[in-house]
């Protein structure tokens, strides 16, 4: 399976542990749908150059993932399903 990386930008108003368990809720997702999370950073919270829905700051992750395309589509989706995730 070919190797993808992500990286996911969450609401500022989270705190620390909520964000590292996005992290943890999509690897779940990989993982159901035949994927594998590889490596995951947390990059911590940092200013954008712009707004995005209203907010200056976010909380950044990276990940690396081992999955189909399927399994990536439909983690995508879910992330843009989030009500979290940026």
């Amino acid at each position: 399976m070919p190797l993808y990386e992500h990286v996911m930008i969450a609401r500022q108003d989270l705190s620390n542990s909520q964000a590292e368990g996005l992290i943890e809720h999509f690897g779940a997702v990989l993982s159901d749908n035949g994927g594998k999370l590889v490596d995951s950073e947390y990059w911590g919270v940092k200013t954008m150059a712009y707004k995005i829905n209203k907010n200056r700051k976010g909380h950044y992750s990276f990940l690396k993932t081992d999955a189909s395309a399927a399994a990536i589509q439909e983690m995508e989706r879910l992330m843009r399903l989030h009500d979290d995730v940026m």
